[in-house]
């Protein structure tokens, strides 16, 4: 991260997120006691899981990574939305006025899968969350392989998440144009994007005129029985395919 100021204010958004995580828990605590018996699965696990890590998040707290307890209060809401989407539990999400403090996060997205969402709702948490979508020359050049969905359909998928304030397509000649005119408050950097932090804060401050807090977002969890990614998405697939399509 960059900036003593920067950390003060995360810690405070984090301080606020957690607040507001409780008494989310608290409801669907209380919601559950009454339909005791009548979910189809076991809603108490999910939220004894999403209160362990609001506890991380306490702990992290308290120990001064703001950034950490943001990522384990965003494992907590995901948890939580996981049976909001299901329609068995719904609670009234806490929410606090934002300010304008804008935050940038920039990818492929070719394959949103459950990692995207838990990145995309921990920089929601910082303020609006912009979201870059790479044009399709350059996500083809940096993956070595073409793109499953062209841009246009990526570009319409990440503007359809609730957490996205707004997204926009690339530059193809200049990868650091869009975020030159968003000047942003924050870039949340994925765990694969090889990326210099220090670099990057002072480009854009050359730029800009204004240094951004860049913050590595470097928790990449297994979701699905073990996948991790769109590789191991992509790789999946291919098995699955050639099960149903055997070569004679």
């Amino acid at each position: 991260m960059e900036g003593s100021h920067g950390q003060e204010d995360i810690a405070e958004r984090a301080e606020r997120y957690i607040k507001n995580l409780r008494e989310a828990l608290r409801q669907a605590s209380e919601r559950l006691e009454q339909l005791k018996g009548k979910l189809p699965i076991d809603a108490g696990r999910l939220l004894e899981n999403a209160s362990a890590y609001a506890s991380d998040a306490e702990y992290y707290l308290a120990k001064g990574d703001a950034a950490t307890a943001l990522v384990s209060a965003s494992y907590a809401e995901g948890l939580l939305d996981s049976l909001r989407f299901l329609g068995l539990l719904d609670v009234s999400w806490p929410r606090s006025v934002d300010d304008e403090r804008r935050v940038v996060v920039a990818g492929t997205f070719d394959i949103v899968h459950p990692g995207h969402l838990q990145l995309l709702s921990f920089a929601s948490r910082l303020g609006k969350l912009y979201v870059i979508v790479a044009r399709d020359n350059n996500a083809s050049r940096d993956k070595g392989r073409p793109t499953l969905l062209d841009e246009q359909s990526r570009l319409q998928i990440i503007s359809s998440i609730r957490f996205v304030y707004r997204a926009v397509l690339g530059d193809e000649k200049d990868y650091l144009k869009p975020i030159e005119e968003i000047r942003p408050d924050y870039i949340v950097l994925g765990p694969d994007q090889a990326m210099d932090e220090g670099w990057l804060a002072s480009e854009v401050e050359r730029r800009t005129g204004k240094r951004p807090t860049v913050i590595r977002f470097d928790s990449k969890r297994e979701f699905s029985g073990g996948l991790r990614g769109s590789s191991d998405i992509i790789r999946r697939a291919c098995k699955v395919a050639a099960q149903l399509d055997p070569k004679p």
